[in-house]
């Protein structure tokens, strides 16, 4: 049986296929998922003995009351995995944690649980983020490799939710999906009838090999575009007003407060929420309205920066030929998608008639699978580069070698003709690193026992090395000298998003690397 997850920066999503209705189902984890509908699961873990593993996670968390516990309980921390640019995390019982480590613990409770329900667990899609670093999506590789389940895959989020909208019209889609972390904006192109793209492979057991073999229908991913803002951060700047107001500290339990506000503020004008601290005795009334809360997301430029990424997707889609007036629908997906004020701004630039909101938590998940009988057309996200050393600005520069928005595979290898640096180099060297956006990147880390994110100014282009470890490609024989060219590099992509090169020795015309895989793209 297929099931999808959609990890979540506040809920995450588990849907089943029926085989017997062919539908998407959400499926209800014991002591994981919430009560209510639809039965989410609070990406929620709290740590009992880290150097043990012993952890509890979802709904558990909250009903226990151990959501508000300093330290040992984590919420956000999706947002931390595979960041270019990272704070501290705390040390519990001895240990180190990570980012990464949290979201393990966190993600193998949900596969313990699902396994422990299910007759058969055979194949698991995993949702991603458009604007993930090949590291996290690296990481959900590894983390799938000791899960016994046989088939495992990933799709991006806006994929999923086109999908899981059940689009009928041949136009382009647009996705606004708006979660706990991360805001994700994508043109789709549904190909006309049922749409099954097949997703990129994490994990393909040789059962599943054998019965692979299909016709293939296609979804388009014309344009993409994201960043790390979401629900999460409204509820932080929400709590740090409340706080301000009243003098009282930040806290989880301020940030749970500010939480539940805003989900009330998506059904009434007005909210309030009370709160007894049991160590000084005095209580607390927190008062909110709709237009607070939108004055607060205007003085904080979350609109400015929802028109930023906006206008850059529709850049992208016009180079694709989909002007604005050509997107039939916009889905959207997320539980930030709830607030009123992100509707009406979304209505306010496409009309109500195309938007379309009745199933934010749940379509990614559901949609997610579709992807069982065949291929999506993609394009790669990041751009790459190699690395140089910049004499006039003393510091390591990116010269682009892949650009933002390739299709794959590609058609024509991308040349360079390198020399040596140094009189008798016996080798050269190079390091490929993945582009990310050149305004500035995000810093995660703990404030107070909280886990916050900050946007940090870049200097210069933010890059993550692919192969920094392994850098050599080419051993010179005879040893190089300054001046002369002395090999030529391709570099090519391939179906599966593999970057690999081929270098040839100009001066004994022989070919030192023949078609060698790098690093995989996303």
């Amino acid at each position: 049986m297929a099931f999808a997850i959609d990890f979540g920066t506040s809920n995450t999503v588990v849907s089943r296929w029926n085989a017997v209705s062919q539908t998407a189902e959400v499926v209800r984890l014991e002591a994981l998922s919430q009560t209510l509908d639809p039965p989410v699961i609070p990406s929620l873990l709290y740590v009992e003995a880290a150097a043990l593993g012993q952890t509890l996670a979802g709904q558990t968390v909250r009903d226990r009351g151990l959501d508000s516990a300093p330290q040992r309980c984590f919420r956000n921390f999706k947002r931390g995995i595979g960041t270019p640019v990272q704070g501290f995390m705390p040390e519990l019982d001895g240990t180190t944690l990570s980012f990464e480590q949290v979201g393990d613990w966190f993600l193998t409770q949900v596969i313990k649980q699902l396994a422990s329900q299910e007759t058969a667990l055979e194949e698991a899609i995993f949702t991603v983020p458009v604007d993930s670093f090949d590291t996290y999506r690296s990481w959900l590789g590894q983390l799938a490799q000791g899960w016994a389940i046989d088939r495992i895959r990933m799709v991006d989020e806006p994929t999923a939710a086109a999908l899981g909208y059940q689009v009928d019209s041949d136009a382009p889609v647009l996705v606004v999906d708006f979660g706990g972390g991360t805001l994700d904006l994508a043109i789709v192109q549904l190909a006309q009838g049922r749409t099954r793209p097949l997703g990129f492979i994490l994990k393909w057991g040789q059962k599943a090999m054998a019965n692979s073999a299909q016709q293939a229908s296609t979804a388009k991913v014309l344009a993409k575009a994201g960043e790390a803002l979401g629900g999460a951060d409204i509820d932080q700047w929400l709590a740090e007003q409340l706080c301000q107001q009243q003098s009282v500290e930040l806290s989880p339990l301020m940030l749970r407060l500010a939480e539940r506000l805003k989900i009330r503020l998506s059904a009434a004008t007005q909210a309030s929420e009370s709160y007894f601290d049991d160590e000084t005795f005095e209580s607390y009334e927190f008062q909110l309205t709709r237009q607070g809360l939108e004055d607060l997301l205007q003085q904080q430029g979350f609109f400015e920066r929802l028109e930023t990424r906006l206008d850059q997707v529709l850049q992208q889609g016009r180079r694709q030929g989909v002007a604005p007036e050509d997107i039939g629908a916009v889905l959207l997906v997320g539980g930030t998608c709830q607030i009123p004020a992100v509707q009406a701004w979304v209505k306010q630039r496409f009309g109500a008639e195309r938007v379309r909101c009745d199933r934010p938590l749940t379509a990614v998940s559901t949609g997610a699978l579709q992807l069982q009988q065949v291929e999506l057309q993609d394009f790669l996200y990041h751009g790459y580069g190699i690395r140089f050393w910049d004499r006039r600005q003393q510091r390591h520069g990116w010269h682009p070698i892949i650009n933002r928005g390739q299709p794959y595979p590609t058609t024509e290898p991308v040349e360079l003709v390198l020399g040596a640096s140094n009189p008798n180099q016996p080798s050269i060297e190079l390091v490929v690193g993945e582009l990310g956006e050149t305004q500035g990147g995000v810093e995660v880390f703990f404030e107070g026992n909280q886990l916050v994110t900050r946007a940090v100014q870049s200097q210069g282009q933010l890059a993550q090395p692919l192969n920094e470890k392994a850098p050599g490609i080419a051993t010179l024989t005879p040893p190089g000298k300054p001046g002369e060219d002395r090999i030529q590099v391709q570099f090519t992509v391939d179906r599966q998003r593999l970057l690999r090169l081929t270098v040839a020795d100009l001066l004994t015309d022989e070919t030192l690397v023949d078609d060698q895989v790098v690093a995989q793209l996303t």
